[in-house]
């Protein structure tokens, strides 16, 4: 996971430069239109931005959706025909941006990072949006769409979408957005669980430790894009844009709500997530501390014994005393000692489990 994913043009270069960054791919990307009014609907892919400018004179609703790899003349070229500012031109090429919302003189230039999972890691895809009189543009660089569902939504004139402006429109982006949390919040949180029941089943491996790091870096990324959004949608309700209608106000208090809810999730598990590391430690110190209590037991039924072999493993002569070992004439000696030596083992055995030590 990369800490620091913005794409940035070198110190020094003027405000407003359309500049690819070196690891850009090949401009690859798709057109979508959709003009809709609360009776009529029209859906078309495009092939040119070009084919855009018929429909700017009307007074139905246009969104046009961007979806894939821009560069900087195609985006410079759609400036052109929206008349949009060179400065959010320059955010939309230079991806990473934060979260943010900017008012022009007609326009409203909206960016919002979207979560999303490729390949069982976590990324932040960003989604840039402009809000004019009766127009949406929304650009997305990612390799999926993630506006079938509200496209649905508009087919069919599923709740009240169609009976709506343009600023209902970008509510219902917005919320979409914010919304793509849940699921990857629901899947970190069964992680979490899945690695608590493991931890507490005292199973705790090296990869067990991976995993919790890789919860807390996904927590901390959703909570550094989430953040800013909850801002966003705050300056939205909080000063009055021309482009946002009363109506619509109500709709961003409850899609402002919904980040609120994200963030508290985001906060519970990354307590959680810490404690997990504690439970971690823990149990890697409890198994150390059983396995050096058996090395222990050990050590001191051996203590006894040792004591034995030495003592009857020293050389002093039998003819030089009579003190010296007169065990080592005896007939049963040998089997003695054994006798005396297992004995031993067994009491100590018997006794350190009385005591509950094994």
């Amino acid at each position: 996971m990369n800490y620091f994913d913005k794409t940035y043009h070198p110190p020094g270069t003027p405000p407003g430069s359309l500049i690819e960054s070196e690891d850009a791919g090949p401009e690859t990307f798709t057109i979508q239109l959709i003009n809709y009014t609360e009776t009529d609907f029209i859906e078309e892919e495009l092939s040119s931005s070009k084919d855009i400018q018929p429909y700017l004179d009307k007074e139905d609703v246009t969104w046009v959706h961007i979806q894939g790899q821009m560069q900087s003349d195609t985006i410079r070229n759609i400036g052109h025909i929206f008349e949009l500012h060179p400065l959010a031109l320059e955010d939309v090429l230079n991806k990473g941006q934060r979260p943010k919302v900017e008012e022009y003189d007609d326009l409203l230039f909206v960016i919002l990072s979207m979560p999303n999972e490729i390949n069982g890691k976590m990324t932040m895809e960003q989604v840039s949006i402009f809000l004019g009189e009766n127009y949406i543009i929304s650009m997305h660089s990612g390799v999926n769409d993630p506006f079938d569902s509200l496209r649905t939504r508009l087919r069919k004139k599923t709740g009240r979408i169609r009976n709506q402006k343009e600023d209902y429109l970008l509510y219902c982006i917005l919320d979409l957005i914010i919304d793509h949390g849940y699921p990857l919040l629901e899947k970190l949180g069964e992680d979490i669980e899945a690695i608590e029941d493991k931890l507490l089943g005292s199973s705790a491996e090296q990869s067990t430790l991976a995993e919790i790091h890789r919860i807390r870096r996904e927590l901390l990324l959703l909570r550094r894009n989430i953040w800013p959004q909850r801002e966003l949608l705050s300056t939205l309700q909080r000063d009055h844009m021309a482009l946002i209608s009363e109506d619509t106000l109500i709709y961003l208090r409850d899609c402002y709500d919904h980040t609120i809810q994200i963030l508290d999730i985001i906060e519970s598990y990354r307590e959680m997530a810490a404690s997990l590391i504690d439970v971690y430690l823990s149990v890697v110190n409890q198994r150390l501390n059983e396995i050096m209590r058996v090395l222990t037991m050990i050590a001191t039924i051996f203590i006894p014994l040792t004591f034995v072999v030495g003592l009857y493993g020293m050389n002093f002569n039998r003819s030089d005393s009579p003190w010296a070992m007169p065990e080592l004439r005896w007939y049963f000696g040998y089997p003695m000692v054994w006798g005396i030596m297992i004995a031993v083992v067994v009491g100590m055995v018997l006794y350190f489990k009385r005591k509950k030590w094994l």
